[in-house]
């Protein structure tokens, strides 16, 4: 959980995500239209504080998995507001790209984190992430570097099917073989919707944010070109070795919600010479 900081926020009458966000991890970072509206979500959808806190507990899981294994540099997108809970708390030693295109939380995340000589906050768009690995600034900060652990951690469910092919292309073309990406991906189960299901949807579609919620075989076919690992894209509880009963059906909001998370890779050698070696 992030810790209260000194950082005064500027008055706002519109809702911020990253501020909902950190409210709802019981942060410090929001101010009351941000909980109002964090409150009207989980009327909505009352598991959401339950996701999200999975969410950021994924985030700090995988990031201490790719540090050890030998992951130094790290590409975060759609980062929110870098608080204390984040991954260059977890890895005070790692150069972490962290991004955001919203202005009032890239604004926040400067004071946040602008002094940190191994933290690069940018704004950007996550579908123009390319442009972002291209910009002098992150080949300098990187150092030229392109083996790196990518994050979409929460990202999916704003991006079309077309969207999430033309970013995971274009992120495993640029990085280097041994590169990995940590992924969240939200589904239900196709052919069932709810009422308040459908608000909740209706309510990011009104903010300019369309809400997509994919099968789980949608998600094993968006992943490519990277590398599923052989555990497959595991329910999110499972992957932060959570009880099975950690979930409860009402969790499920009435659709099979579930998160998926998997860290995806791309291989040091072309699986077809591999074989053709073998």
């Amino acid at each position: 959980m992030e810790q209260p900081g000194a950082v005064e926020l500027p008055a706002s009458s519109t809702p911020n995500a990253a501020r909902i966000y950190s409210y709802t991890l019981g942060g410090s970072y929001y101010l009351q239209v941000d909980k109002a509206a964090a409150e009207y979500m989980f009327s909505l959808v009352p598991s959401t504080p339950k996701w999200v806190r999975m969410l950021r507990a994924f985030l700090q899981h995988a990031a201490r998995r790719l540090w050890a294994e030998g992951l130094t540099h790290f590409v975060d997108f759609a980062s929110g507001l870098p608080t204390d809970d984040h991954i260059h708390h977890v890895l005070p030693d790692a150069r972490i790209v962290y991004s955001d295109l919203d202005p009032d939380t890239y604004q926040l995340a400067q004071r946040l984190v602008g002094h940190l000589p191994n933290v690069l906050y940018l704004k950007c768009d996550v579908r123009e992430a390319r442009s972002l690995l291209e910009s002098p600034e992150v080949q300098a900060f990187l150092g030229g570097e392109r083996r790196v652990a990518f994050g979409l951690n929460g990202i999916t469910v704003f991006l079309s099917p077309e969207e999430i092919t033309r970013l995971f292309h274009d992120l495993y073309e640029w990085a280097a073989p041994g590169s990995r990406l940590y992924i969240t991906y939200e589904t239900k189960l196709p052919g069932l919707m709810t009422p308040r299901m459908e608000q909740f949807i209706e309510m990011f579609r009104q903010a300019g944010s369309p809400f997509w919620l994919y099968s789980l075989e949608e998600c094993i076919e968006l992943s490519r070109p990277w590398h599923i690992p052989p555990t497959g894209l595991m329910p999110l509880h499972q992957f932060l070795g959570l009880p099975d009963d950690y979930v409860a059906e009402t969790d499920r909001e009435g659709v099979g919600l579930q998160f998926y998370a998997a860290i995806l890779a791309k291989p040091l050698e072309h699986p077809k010479r591999q074989f053709e070696r073998a």
